[in-house]
């Protein structure tokens, strides 16, 4: 019996340890860079514990980093909870956040999550990046892709190969690139050796780095590329929107009906502009019919159409083109200039102001962000909602019994509440929101916003209320100008008052 129990017990044991070991690095801030930097192909997830998506991913992801151990691929993940500062500063803004690092630099990841897409995934991201174009297959590589990069050189080594070889390797996702030491292919592009060639489907359909290539950077060439990536005014949609979102440009929709017989009239009045101000605000136009929506997000309140209105991508701010106005190519010049010199007010959505505030938690609209959210004299936890959201519906119970928690000091402590897709931030605050439910704290004495990261419960929200708050939280505290006396009569007459009603 004994040695059944031992042979048991021995049993269990291994279970577990093959159970709980994993090819998945854990990382820190500690020894991030140590680990990353060196790898010349490497998979980070970014990761809340809590997070549901990412426990979906967890198998997956251990799968694959087994799999892909074998050829010579790590698998690594961050616990956003333990690192918050780290993953903060690192830009993490939602979970799971995956990246593939080459050596310290990172492209994000835009591959399956389950475990065969992954490997699938990272085995072709360890491929080379560069393709060789001789002779033969120049014509059809230069075809092959709506962008495409060509570096025609004396031979493999020469600069800027290995700049060029490391802007393929992070945009190897987003373009096709080729390198040719075949003196046929140099004749046939007509260029002398070395250069670099970029060839589109659209606009100028060939273009030459124009600057020094002997002391090109990596850096230089691809911003190149994204400069020319953009179409002069293209349509766009859910397939094309990231191009013009990772620009970070200003970008100018016209949108219309496309059935609309007089399109090209339309496009013919834009195009002018959208060439006068290249490489400083994106041009494009856009289904009305189809997008609709998107049209009312950005402040076209009639479905009238054409309709023109320029967005700050940055900053999310709207600056619609009045809709009872005739679209001109002056006017919507003039306009551009306007923004351009920092002349041009955007128009800010809100809710009308609530006639009363009779809830714990106060309803902010875009008309009094600045007035009570900005209050240097009071600490403030705000809740950025949409009413369609499910994570947001779930979480109000507990937001309200939080506003109730802190009533009795909403003198020195405003709980709040907004519907983000109905009202609009001012530029005044340095952020913009993105998901939801985002919840953020300002320290009164401050205008800087803190990220709240954990877990959605009422003492995990009371507890972070009173470890960043600025002001005393015990109403028998003076706060302002008032006694400890003045505060307990306040305290009284509204016990009182709220009994009368």
């Amino acid at each position: 019996m004994r040695f059944s129990h031992l042979f048991s017990t021995a049993a269990t044991f291994a279970f577990f340890s093959a159970v709980l070991a994993s090819d998945v690095i854990d990382l820190t801030h500690d020894n991030f860079d140590a680990a990353v930097k060196p790898e010349p192909l490497m998979l980070v997830e970014f990761f809340a514990p809590w997070c549901g998506h990412c426990k979906a991913l967890a198998p997956h992801y251990e799968e694959a980093a087994t799999a892909l151990k074998e050829k010579g691929i790590k698998i690594a993940k961050v616990n956003c909870v333990d690192e918050a500062d780290f993953c903060q500063s690192n830009g993490i803004q939602g979970y799971p956040t995956l990246r593939v690092y080459r050596n310290g630099d990172f492209s994000d990841y835009t591959g399956p999550r389950k475990a065969d897409g992954i490997i699938s995934y990272m085995v072709k991201q360890s491929l080379p990046a560069v393709s060789e174009v001789t002779k033969d297959n120049f014509e059809e590589f230069k075809k092959a892709d709506k962008i495409v990069a060509l570096a025609i050189l004396p031979s493999p080594t020469d600069a800027p190969a290995a700049e060029f070889s490391a802007t393929a390797n992070k945009h190897r996702d987003d373009y096709l690139f080729g390198l040719s030491t075949d003196p046929a292919v140099a004749e046939a592009a007509g260029v002398t050796p070395p250069a670099i060639v970029l060839f589109r489907s659209f606009d100028e359909p060939q273009t030459e780095f124009p600057y020094p290539l002997a002391s090109a950077t990596a850096k230089e060439i691809e911003d190149w590329i994204k400069e020319l990536s953009v179409p002069l005014l293209d349509e766009v949609g859910a397939e094309n929107y990231q191009l013009y979102a990772q620009s970070g440009k200003p970008l100018a929709y016209l949108f219309v009906d496309p059935t609309d017989e007089k399109l090209e009239e339309y496009l013919a009045l834009v195009k002018p502009v959208a060439a006068k101000y290249k490489g400083k605000v994106n041009f494009v136009w856009i289904d009305a019919i189809k997008f609709g929506d998107h049209a009312r997000a950005l402040n076209l309140n009639e479905a009238k159409w054409p309709s023109f209105v320029l967005q700050d991508l940055q900053k999310q701010l709207k600056y619609p083109y009045d809709q009872g106005a005739e679209i001109t190519t002056e006017a919507i010049d003039s306009m551009i200039a306007r923004y351009l010199d920092g002349k041009l007010e955007p128009q800010l959505k809100s809710q009308p102001i609530p006639e009363t505030q009779d809830e714990p938690v106060i309803n902010v609209v875009g008309k009094q962000f600045e007035e009570l959210v900005l209050d240097e004299n009071k600490d403030v936890f705000i809740e950025f909602y949409a009413s369609w959201c499910g994570h947001c519906k779930r979480l109000k119970p507990t937001w309200d019994s939080l506003g109730e928690h802190f009533a009795n000091v909403k003198d020195r402590v405003t709980i709040a509440k907004m519907e983000a897709t109905e009202n609009d931030l001012p530029p005044s605050v340095p952020f913009r929101i993105s998901g939801f439910p985002t919840l953020k704290f300002k320290p009164a004495g401050s205008q800087e916003f803190i990220d709240y990261d954990g877990d959605r419960s009422l003492e995990s929200l009371i507890a972070f209320v009173e470890e960043h708050a600025k002001n005393p939280l015990d109403p028998s505290v003076p706060f302002g100008n008032k006694t400890p006396v003045e505060e307990a009569a306040q305290v009284v007459l509204e016990h009182e008052h709220h009994d009368e009603l």
